[in-house]
């Protein structure tokens, strides 16, 4: 498996790509996690890994989407983008995740990408705006990785992210990509409506047969101001798709990305760890994407450093999630944000204002912490590699307080009519790569 998936990698990639990735995202990246490793025994703090969402704007309107997508466009210019990104390199960081909103509606991301072509990013994209022009411009960047969303088949697609002719379009991009030679991984937000679909060995032996290097599965999260939560998944379902990813990384020649487990399948979050934070569209400092609450920001005048250093209501976050889950906490315990938010007066960041409101709205239930049914990996490579740059860091050794843990009630959603579900994986559009 090892040897087919090398094979992949240095036949139907760009090898500079390859080696771009290779150095910037392996082995610098490994050397970041070390450095963040050697400040917090110093008591220092910085994250390893950001996330930028660098605009609001997208041509979708996703089921459960939290970002303000049909507000008046705002996004975080070049110099603001330029300067986050020197200021984390500083501190030894070179990788970046790219999120939005759609990012390709700013007209200036590749400038950022093309200031920073010594650092690594990952594009989140729909790739509706992946053009012959943009490919062929990120292969030369050569230090881009789009990862391409596919929610499910063409009528799941289109009833998931709110347009007609969604997948159509979608895999439009994912071929362009694949032609020009970039490195192209495929993510899924599962949930009830392309849980049987896509998690599954057929899918991912077409995505393989694409030319897609990586797949990454996250469970569905009933956020924002319209949460679906008829669409989350229940314990049962999610231990399923654990089960499936750690199969999927021992016989398939694909890399699989989980960010909610170490190697012995406990239960983390990469928030609560300090193993990353988010940046918002406005430049706010938050715990992470889907949690919009803040008190500093990347255009406060203190370097970025001592913010992270210095920022009781990010320490706090960490502190008080670790003490009461190892799940995620905004589906577990949205009171305990709402308790953050209060101590610490943080600000709605959201141009619509009501996450305290949606906050109180959420019921909740189990996330990716299932006590007594962890999982462990199966392969060496991902084992050693969790073990060594993916795990909780000591933090839930030093927080996590089973006498605390509330086990949410599991709340049992119906399934969603299969007038949704009629369509098989074999019916998604065929990718010609060659």
């Amino acid at each position: 498996m090892y040897l087919s998936l090398a094979r992949r990698l240095i036949t139907e990639t760009d090898k500079r790509l390859l080696f771009k990735a290779a150095w910037t995202l392996g082995v610098r990246g490994l050397w970041s996690v070390h450095q963040h490793k050697r400040r917090l025994k110093r008591g220092e703090f910085f994250p390893p890994f950001l996330y930028l969402s660098v605009i609001n704007s997208c041509n979708l309107r996703c089921q459960g989407c939290w970002v303000d997508v049909g507000a008046k466009q705002h996004r975080i210019e070049v110099d603001a983008a330029n300067q986050t990104i020197a200021q984390a390199k500083a501190m030894g960081n070179s990788f970046f995740g790219i999120l939005g909103g759609e990012h390709f509606m700013h007209n200036d991301l590749l400038k950022i990408f093309e200031a920073n072509r010594d650092v690594y990013f990952q594009v989140f994209t729909n790739g509706h705006f992946i053009t012959d022009e943009i490919a062929s411009r990120l292969r030369e960047l050569g230090n881009v990785t789009p990862l391409i969303s596919v929610e499910g088949t063409e009528i799941i697609s289109d009833t998931r992210r709110g347009r007609d002719g969604v997948l159509n379009q979608t895999m439009q991009g994912l071929e362009t990509a694949l032609r020009h030679k970039l490195l192209v991984g495929v993510c899924t937000s599962v949930c009830q409506s392309n849980l049987d679909d896509l998690v599954q060995d057929a899918w991912v032996d077409r995505l393989i047969d694409m030319g897609v290097m990586y797949c990454w599965y996250h469970i569905y999260r009933p956020v924002g101001p319209e949460p679906n939560p008829q669409l989350a998944l229940t314990s049962e379902q999610q231990k399923r798709v654990r089960q499936f990813v750690v199969d999927t990384r021992a016989t398939k020649p694909i890399i699989v990305i989980d960010a909610y487990h170490d190697d012995a399948g406990n239960a983390l979050c990469p928030a609560a760890t300090g193993f990353t934070h988010h940046v918002g569209p406005w430049g706010d400092l938050e715990p992470c994407p889907v949690i919009q609450l803040a008190t500093e920001s990347i255009h406060d005048e203190k370097p970025l450093a001592d913010t992270f250093n210095q920022s009781e209501f990010l320490r706090d976050f960490r502190e008080l999630t670790a003490e009461n889950t190892r799940g995620c906490v905004i589906m577990e315990r949205p009171d305990l944000l709402v308790e953050l938010a209060e101590k610490h007066n943080a600000r709605d960041t959201t141009v619509r204002g009501g996450v305290i409101d949606e906050l109180k709205q959420v019921t909740p239930r189990r996330s990716q912490f299932q006590p007594g049914d962890e999982i462990p990996e199966r392969s060496l490579v991902y084992r050693w590699a969790k073990r060594y740059a993916f795990n909780d860091f000591g933090t839930y050794g030093q927080h996590f307080d089973r006498q605390k843990y509330r086990d949410p009630d599991v709340v049992q959603i119906k399934p969603m009519s299969k007038v949704n579900s009629q369509a098989t994986v074999s019916q998604l559009p065929v990718v010609d790569s060659e």
